[in-house]
């Protein structure tokens, strides 16, 4: 039986992704900052199946915390990362930029290195990221959001070259959905919006395939086709809105 953790499974993509793992039967390890939710899930769930731990990505002790949900588990299979924070900032408040930062940087470095050691060690494994198509360039509307998202994107590749260069048998898999009908887009008007559980259908199938890079869905890949070869000159001019 396959063991999978999920971090951010308490709403949104995650939970719904949670939901599809948890019908098929596989033992889980959830973890969120709200406790509450958690023990709801938890107590919905079949006896024993599902593992809870409350970890706040972005604190000191969220490795230490990872590892107790990965021992009460048994072991860790696939690690899947569903945190992250990010909203439009026009004015360029440094609160909200510095909150994303912290939350889709540091907290991500955080966590993929902790889950990068412990494959190193049981040698293999497979570790998959959230991340979105706004890392493909940098949005005015939404600077620290899409920047993050680039690092995300980046770092991916560095840990899948690292991973090669270590001989180790990692999967890793960087999921890239445009605009998903989430409390993240709490405000403003999105085209092409998404529904969460379609979402997850077509990241558990990515997963399932061990695909390295997924852009979710078909009308995103090629809308990303078409903005990569937009010359920067020209993106800077765009008047992008929300």
């Amino acid at each position: 039986m396959k063991k999978i953790i999920i971090i951010g499974a308490t709403s949104g993509i995650g939970y719904e992704v949670m939901k599809i793992y948890r019908q098929r039967g596989y033992r889980l390890g959830i973890a969120g900052r709200r406790l509450a939710e958690l023990e709801k899930i938890q107590a919905e769930s079949m006896p024993g199946q599902v593992e809870i731990q409350q970890i706040d990505i972005t604190q000191a002790d969220a490795v230490d915390r990872l590892k107790q949900l990965i021992d009460q588990v048994g072991g860790m299979d696939l690690f899947l990362l569903s945190s992250g924070i990010g909203q439009q900032n026009r004015t360029l408040d440094p609160l909200p930029e510095l909150q994303t930062v912290e939350t889709n940087v540091a907290g991500f470095t955080r966590m993929v290195t902790a889950v990068y050691h412990y494959f190193r060690k049981q040698g293999k494994g497979h570790l998959a990221v959230i991340s979105s198509i706004a890392g493909t360039k940098g949005l005015g509307v939404a600077p620290a959001y899409s920047a993050t998202k680039r690092f995300q994107n980046s770092y991916m590749d560095a840990l899948a070259q690292l991973s090669r260069m270590e001989r180790l048998s990692i999967t890793f898999t960087d999921i890239r959905p445009g605009f998903v009908r989430t409390a993240l887009l709490k405000s403003g008007h999105y085209p092409m919006l998404m529904q969460p559980d379609k979402v997850a259908g077509r990241i558990v199938k990515a997963l399932d395939r061990k695909r390295r890079v997924v852009v979710i869905d078909w009308r995103y890949r090629l809308l990303v086709f078409f903005w990569r070869l937009i010359p920067r000159w020209l993106w800077e001019r765009l008047p992008v809105h929300n």
